[in-house]
């Protein structure tokens, strides 16, 4: 297949695992141009077991795990199969998959540094009959590095400023942000919680998945005692690189702070909502104080109470939406993975060492043939 005429398709679904975002990418030159994207549900009993797993609320026996692969990589392949209808777009049309998988662990500290991310990508390739490459976070992380963010070198792609610094902010599950210098430089990590903890709070007290245009924490007031106690978590003085998830900051985590029990659910849910806005202002004006602009995506863009508040922490740093420069804000993340294919089909690196802190530029992924 020709590859300038080739579309390439990302998967991924985040540490939220609200939805499982697809894209139909093109690409000008090494530029990923985004043809369309959507955002395939979960089934419900499907997202409780990956949120119970990920936050570490349920252990697995091997059979459970493999089982959990196999329907998340099922999931996955469904949601190619829509978009590629959607769009009258047959398999033999799309060079490969990029599927990032789910997260369930992410631990890239210590003697055994690891990251797992699943949803078997052999059976995404035998149902849509189109090669997949998975598996992108671990050469990073066997070569010393974090295994994330690696969004900043689409970032620098598609949103960088000749005439100053600007950092974009991913507020997906947990935020991360990519510093962007004029002169070319890029790094970046994750800062800490974004939707993550305010989603699982509110499931829990509400029923739904997501606190829609952040109601339910202006109904509440931030507490200071609790905000200034769940600061002074040893990962927001990290240097980085760094990075986390839901394994971390998760509700046994929230719940393991004197005072939780006495607030009202409202309360905790404005002191989560005060707690993302604050740990992302506070990594902005320490390691990007030249920042001129914040550029957001990600779901928590939709969140009107926490994109005010983050405009009021940044002072005069201008904050807008990706989609003011031209870039759908939801499927960035997508887009990034169907690059992030290409990269590995061409033998080319996708990490950045400045941002992961690996050893070296590393050609991340594995290719799973489809059947021929």
């Amino acid at each position: 297949m020709n590859d300038a005429s080739a579309l390439y398709l990302g998967l991924i679904s985040g540490t939220s695992a609200d939805s499982i975002d697809a894209a139909l990418v093109r690409f000008d030159d090494n530029t990923p141009q985004l043809v369309d994207a959507l955002a395939h549900p979960w089934p419900e009993d499907l997202r409780a077991s990956i949120l119970a797993v990920a936050q570490d609320e349920t252990r697995l026996d091997l059979d459970a795990y493999g089982r959990l692969d196999v329907a998340i990589g099922q999931c996955f392949a469904q949601a190619a199969q829509k978009l590629l209808e959607r769009n009258a777009a047959h398999a033999a049309s799309v060079r490969a998959i990029g599927s990032h998988g789910q997260t369930l662990r992410h631990r890239p500290a210590g003697a055994f540094p690891f990251t797992l991310q699943v949803g078997d990508p052999s059976v995404i390739a035998e149902r849509c009959g189109i090669d997949v490459v998975a598996d992108f976070r671990r050469a990073d992380v066997a070569a010393g590095g974090q295994g994330a963010p690696l969004l900043p070198a689409v970032h620098a792609m598609l949103l960088g400023r000749a005439d100053g610094v600007r950092v974009v902010l991913n507020l997906g599950g947990i935020a991360n942000i990519t510093v962007l210098d004029p002169h070319g430089l890029v790094f970046g990590f994750d800062t800490g919680p974004a939707n993550g903890l305010m989603d699982a709070w509110h499931l829990r007290h509400r029923g739904t998945a997501y606190d829609a245009n952040g109601a339910f924490a202006a109904s509440g007031r931030v507490d200071e005692a609790l905000l200034a106690a769940l600061l002074a978590d040893p990962y927001f003085a990290l240097p980085p690189p760094k990075s986390t998830g839901r394994e971390h900051f998760h509700l046994a985590w929230l719940e393991q702070h004197a005072g939780v029990a006495g607030l009202s659910p409202a309360d905790v849910q404005a002191t989560l909502l005060e707690l993302s806005a604050r740990s992302i202002a506070e990594a902005i004006e320490r390691h990007a104080p030249a920042a001129i602009d914040v550029l957001a995506c990600g779901g928590g863009v939709h969140n009107a109470v926490l994109m005010q508040r983050l405009g009021q922490l940044l002072g005069a740093r201008e904050l807008a939406s990706t989609a003011a420069h031209g870039v759908d804000p939801d499927y960035l993340e997508a887009t990034a993975f169907a690059w992030l294919a290409r990269q590995r089909l061409l033998g080319l690196p996708g990490n950045l060492p400045a941002v992961t802190g690996a050893r070296g530029p590393r050609v991340l992924g594995a290719v799973y043939p489809a059947p021929r």
